[in-house]
């Protein structure tokens, strides 16, 4: 079954570690994800850039649009990235996000099958 995983966290925690510590913390998060990629459980997934490069769209009811800098709301935490997962169930998946080696919540969701 597939899954989307939201990686969700405080940018100012990330971005306010020294340099020596975010490396370290990057590097924990590569190993995680080149092992997982491996055994073929992590099918696609990105880093986002900060939050502050967003964009929102939002249509109204009448359809207007209206386009606007910044994320969809303010918020301590942001969707830092996330990862296209295949596992046989909920159980697998949560077992596989348990192991994400950084401070971070993160969201299971199944994907809508297309078959």
């Amino acid at each position: 079954m597939k899954y989307m995983v939201l990686i969700a966290g405080a940018e100012d925690d990330d971005y306010a570690r020294d340099d020596d510590a975010r490396a370290k913390a990057y590097e924990r998060i590569l190993a995680w994800w080149e092992e997982n990629s491996k055994t073929g459980k992590i099918l696609e997934g990105h880093e986002l850039q900060p939050s502050e490069t967003a964009t929102t769209v939002r249509r109204d009811g009448a359809g207007n649009v209206t386009v606007t800098d910044g994320p969809f709301m303010e918020a301590k935490e942001v969707v830092g990235g996330y990862a296209i997962i295949d596992v046989a169930d909920l159980d697998e998946a949560i077992k596989l996000v348990s192991g994400w080696p950084s401070r971070s919540t993160l969201e299971i969701r199944p994907l809508v099958s297309s078959d």
